[in-house]
């Protein structure tokens, strides 16, 4: 969907399968569609079809000049290499990330990830490392801005598009009741604080949900609440005298949390331990 005289919204589903059974997520990708295409994300593997199908219905088929990526989690890159072959676009993402988008074996083997192989089209080449106050020209007048958004990746990178005050953040706003995903939590609240004292901001265009109407300031804040209850909960466990088994530890915190029983999965309980030391790393 089109959300502003040149931003477009796509939501697309796609599942990961568990141990204890699948859960169904969703990516959005956006496209910036001014005298050049550019698309922040590229989703999962085939993601493509649809992104170059909705291209095709506005009257740019093929157009991608160039494709930035906030991070290097497969919903974010898993699509990148078949949109390369199809479109010749540029690839751009954050310096930290880059090992990981080049070599997805790698990845696979230090952030396992249940079907990681459906979810990642394989490896791509990054033309352009982006570091933290780069200044992106899309051509037309149009320029994003870099800012550094760390916490739920080492380097996850947001984009600014003052011209119509959007931010693109990708997965660095947690989302509410959602599964607890990050590397860091006092990073990920210290980003929030961050993104929080831009000026400017009127659109937080996330990875985790379809734009929404919710002012910023308030979607930061519920995101920094929500990381604030979760480590409430991890602690909470930890100081009943909870199992030292991190994934133990994990289904007490998802318990208590009301999430599903396939959040207790190994990349959430990486993610508790973040928490200074009430779960065993």
């Amino acid at each position: 969907m089109q959300i502003t005289e040149t931003i477009h919204a796509l939501t697309i589903p796609f599942t990961v399968p568990t141990p204890a059974g699948p859960i169904p997520r969703s990516v959005t990708v956006y496209l910036i569609c001014g005298q050049q295409v550019t698309l922040i994300d590229s989703g999962v593997a085939g993601c493509e079809v649809p992104i170059l199908a909705y291209l095709e219905e506005i009257g740019r088929g093929g157009e991608i000049t160039r494709l930035i990526l906030t991070h290097s989690h497969p919903d974010h890159i898993g699509a990148a290499r078949a949109l390369r072959a199809a479109t010749g676009c540029a690839v751009l993402a954050p310096a930290t990330e880059r090992a990981w988008i080049e070599d997805t074996e790698r990845q696979a083997r230090e952030r396992p990830v249940p079907g990681f192989a459906t979810l990642v089209g394989g490896p791509v080449a990054v033309d352009h490392l982006v570091h933290s106050g780069d200044v992106i020209d899309l051509g037309g007048g149009l320029q994003l801005e870099a800012v550094a958004a760390p916490g739920h990746s080492a380097g996850s990178t947001a984009y600014f598009l003052r011209r119509e005050g959007a931010l693109f953040c990708g997965d660095a706003v947690p989302l509410p009741h959602d599964l607890p995903i990050y590397d860091d939590y006092r990073t990920s609240l210290a980003t929030l604080e961050r993104l929080a004292a831009l000026t400017g901001v009127e659109l937080l265009l996330e990875a985790w949900t379809a734009p929404t109407h919710q002012p910023p300031a308030a979607r930061l804040a519920a995101g920094a609440a929500w990381l604030r209850e979760i480590d409430a909960a991890v602690h909470r466990a930890a100081s009943a005298g909870s199992p030292a088994d991190p994934l133990a530890l994990c289904r007490q915190v998802v318990e208590v949390l009301g999430l599903p029983a396939p959040a207790a999965n190994p990349l959430v309980a990486r993610s508790l331990a973040s928490h200074g030391g009430a779960l065993p790393g």
